[in-house]
């Protein structure tokens, strides 16, 4: 060993000079440890830390058989010392360092308290990568046309539309409905003509999340407030944008690990994750998106196989605001007055505006205020999660209107766990309460009292029971008293069994359902039910249907009812095509029968082209590859068609905001196409589209066989460069080389494997294939 010093390797010379068996031996001391010999020496040592390796070959200063580390190279381990001394440092000064220097593998253990190692943050709460969303110059149209027609009340035609039109500034989108009577259709239950519902434009900031509207908008609201439509501007907090973004608060899983360890991780007793943690304090947040009580077990297991099981509850809404998220809108605009009675009516100007903030992991605290002439309102309230029993909403609000006070208040209480959910609402109003709502109709008043009581219960084989108990004392006095009673039960390949019962407090009659449902197949399921309604009248109903398979086809539902009032009968069709769905149907009693047709699609114009396809409701992408058509494309992978004569497929089934895989299938094109790229991932911002290229492009290339003036193939392996593009290529068997983007005519400079240059000049010919052979050609 270098390290020795000069008298132990003399010591050590003089005990083998004596060997072995040597009676002198016993009469001298033992030899010094190691330890003692080196009295002053610098080693340098690998570094372990409670058993893993943390740095190599270390500077460790030994005097006076003390181990001596710098500060610098403590902190570089990751050990945080208690009050964070700085120089040289001997490791037997702090009793909770435990330090061994193993002589025989040169390295310096270390046993440190795992508070002074690095916290550890395993998992990640977001469902997946966030990423920028797009949108390309387009519009598009959706459409709903439907024909009914009547034995007693004539026909009518109604047409549905929404008109969109979007760019990187934004969405514009304008909803209407053309509605047409005839065959003696009363005029009073249609109006003909065209109705306007709503136009507004949209855009979103995706790195603030926040929305803008102008237009007809429908104002924000919390749980204990009501929302109204109005012509105005309305900015708010637009979570949707972030779909990997988890907005209530997850429960996190502390502790400490002495030595490297391996974590488990299961939630209801199902295993969720498994981690493999270093030495040090750590903090569990890959939890499931779950709500509410649960149990967690942290099993862990150090490398000697020895095992501790932690259990502990835990309790997750989506209530909650996770601590520092804050949830706001902000409108202010004109009410609208006659919706869907009339295009454009507006009445007096008002002001709504809504927050919640998240406090903290268990309380979000909340306001809301409304405004307009001769209205103020204005309130606050909260949720509270306790602990892991529930959590408890609070809410009051002031208003005065027309000079008249009112006040609300709301107390609430929800608990959910596998086996048992219940949830009471309570809403009292005192006064001459009013809110926006109010404003054009004076004269309305709203229910006085409200309350609600819900239960479910889990009985595992047995089914699951429901029941729920409702009372709501109207403005005028009136007061209405529900309570509904349910019970659902899976049974054998896929059937269940379902019965409800419900009444009217102070009704002597029960009103009574009951249904089978067995599945055939895949597809096709035949219902049978039986009810009792509150006056006494039974009936019997049997209905089959099949649904439409997703990729297009037909689906049908047949219906029959009969039993103490006239017998019912339904039949109806669907044929789902790629750019249209077209259904039909009949249904009523023999004495008054309905028939009914119904189209519904889309048509999307982009990039000078228009295509289309089943209605749209968000967002889609235009696959082009360039004027290339027949291309096969795939979106998540799943093949969704084949691009058309002008190289365009739409794929309508796209998600906002959602990072989608979109991809193309080159192998059926020509040899002298190039895909650059054969896969893209895209989000697209909601209710737009997006123009979604793939570079295909036509290239000129041959294969050449080169030989020198002996008419001797060139050497393998030798270096050609097309001196007019720039292009390189290497020489393969018989001379043989593949050159890409050439010209018509070209030059060629080889650098010959064993030594020297030569050139050939060459020509395309035409009319030989996309991928000509030419040659031989002499290189000199």
């Amino acid at each position: 060993m270098k390290w020795l010093s000069l008298t132990t390797r003399r010591v050590w010379l003089g005990l083998l000079m004596l060997g072995p068996g040597l009676g002198v031996a016993d009469d001298l001391p033992p030899p010094p440890s190691e330890a003692a010999a080196i009295a002053d020496a610098t080693l340098y040592l690998d570094l372990l830390v409670n058993q893993m390796p943390r740095a190599e070959l270390v500077p460790v200063q030994q005097r006076a058989g003390r181990l001596f580390l710098d500060s610098e190279v403590l902190r570089a381990a990751g050990i945080s010392l208690p009050g964070e001394p700085e120089g040289e440092l001997a490791l037997d000064a702090w009793p909770a360092l435990h330090a061994d220097y193993d002589s025989q593998n040169q390295r310096l253990l270390l046993q440190v308290p795992a508070a002074w190692l690095p916290n550890q943050q395993v998992g990640d709460r977001s469902l997946y990568p966030a990423s920028d969303a797009r949108s390309s110059f387009g519009a598009l149209f959706n459409y709903d046309l439907y024909l009914n027609d009547t034995d007693e009340g004539g026909s009518y035609l109604a047409a549905w539309n929404e008109l969109r039109l979007f760019d990187s500034w934004g969405t514009f989108t304008t909803t209407g409905q053309w509605r047409q009577a005839f065959n003696g259709a009363p005029v009073s239950d249609t109006r003909a003509g065209f109705m306007r519902y709503d136009s507004t434009w949209r855009y979103t900031d995706e790195q603030r999340l926040l929305t803008l509207e102008a237009g007809d908008v429908v104002t924000g609201a919390l749980p204990w407030s009501s929302s109204v439509r109005v012509g105005g501007l309305q900015l708010s907090r637009d979570f949707g944008v972030r779909p990997d973004l988890v907005t209530y608060p997850l429960p996190a899983f502390a502790g400490e690990a002495a030595v490297p360890t391996s974590l488990d991780l299961f939630i209801n007793g199902y295993k969720s994750s498994t981690t493999e943690l270093q030495p040090g304090p750590y903090t569990l947040t890959n939890v499931p998106f779950i709500n509410g009580a649960g149990e967690a077990v942290v099993v862990t297991t150090d490398a000697l196989g020895r095992q501790v099981s932690t259990t502990l509850p835990f309790y997750v809404t989506s209530s909650l605001l996770a601590k520092g998220l804050s949830d706001f809108s902000v409108a202010a605009g004109s009410l609208r007055r006659d919706y869907a009675v009339r295009d454009f009516s507006y009445g007096p100007g008002v002001g709504s505006a809504s927050l919640r903030y998240g406090l903290s992991d268990s309380l979000t605290v909340e306001t809301h205020a409304e405004t307009a002439e001769g209205l103020m309102l204005g309130g606050v309230g909260g949720n509270m999660r306790l602990g892991t029993f529930g959590v408890l909403n609070a809410a009051v609000a002031q208003s005065r209107f027309d000079g008249e006070q009112g006040q609300q208040v709301v107390l609430g209480y929800q608990y959910n766990s596998q086996r048992l959910g219940f949830n009471y609402q309570r809403l009292q109003r005192h006064g001459d309460y009013a809110d926006l709502s109010r404003v054009d109709t004076p004269d309305m008043r709203l229910s006085e009292r409200s309350e609600q009581v819900t239960l479910s219960l889990n009985l595992d084989r047995y089914g699951s029971l429901g029941a729920g108990y409702f009372d709501v004392s109207a403005g005028d006095g009136s007061r209405t008293r529900l309570i509904n009673l349910s019970w659902s039960k899976p049974l054998w390949a896929g059937s269940s069994l379902y019965v409800s019962a419900n009444r009217e407090v102070g009704d002597s009659q029960w009103a009574v359902q009951a249904q089978l449902v067995i599945p055939f197949d895949l597809r096709g399921s035949l219902a049978l039910s039986m009810e009792r309604n509150q006056d006494g009248e039974r009936q019997q109903r049997v209905n089959y249907s099949r649904a439409v398979p997703v990729g297009g086809g037909v689906g049908f539902n047949l219906g029959y009812a009969d039993g103490d009032r006239e017998a019912y009968r339904q039949a109806d069709v669907t044929w789902r095509l790629q750019s249209v769905q077209l259904q039909a149907g009949a249904y009523g009693s023999s004495g008054a029968m309905t028939r009914w047709a119904d189209a519904s699609g889309s048509l999307v114009w982009m990039d000078a082209g228009v295509f289309a396809a089943n209605r749209i409701d968000d967002s889609f992408v235009v696959v082009s590859t360039g004027g290339y058509a027949d291309v096969p494309v795939s979106y998540e992978n799943q093949r969704v068609g084949r691009t058309d004569r002008n190289g365009h497929l739409l794929v309508p089934y796209s998600s906002g905001y959602y990072r989608g895989k979109y991809e193309i299938d080159p192998m059926d094109l020509a040899a002298d196409i190039l895909a650059p790229q054969v896969e893209q991932r895209v989000a697209v911002r909601r209710g737009s589209g997006y123009l979604l290229e793939f570079e295909l492009k036509r290239v000129l290339a041959a294969s050449i066989v080169l030989v020198d003036g002996n008419q001797q193939v060139l050497k393998l392996g030798s270096q050609v460069t097309l001196e007019d593009g720039g292009g390189q290529a290497v020489v393969g068997w018989d001379g043989l080389v593949y050159l890409e983007n050439l010209s018509a005519h070209n030059r060629l400079r080889v650098d010959i494997a064993e030594g020297g240059q030569c050139r050939v000049e060459f020509d395309l010919p035409e009319g030989q294939g996309v991928i000509p052979l030419i040659g031989p050609l002499v290189c000199q």
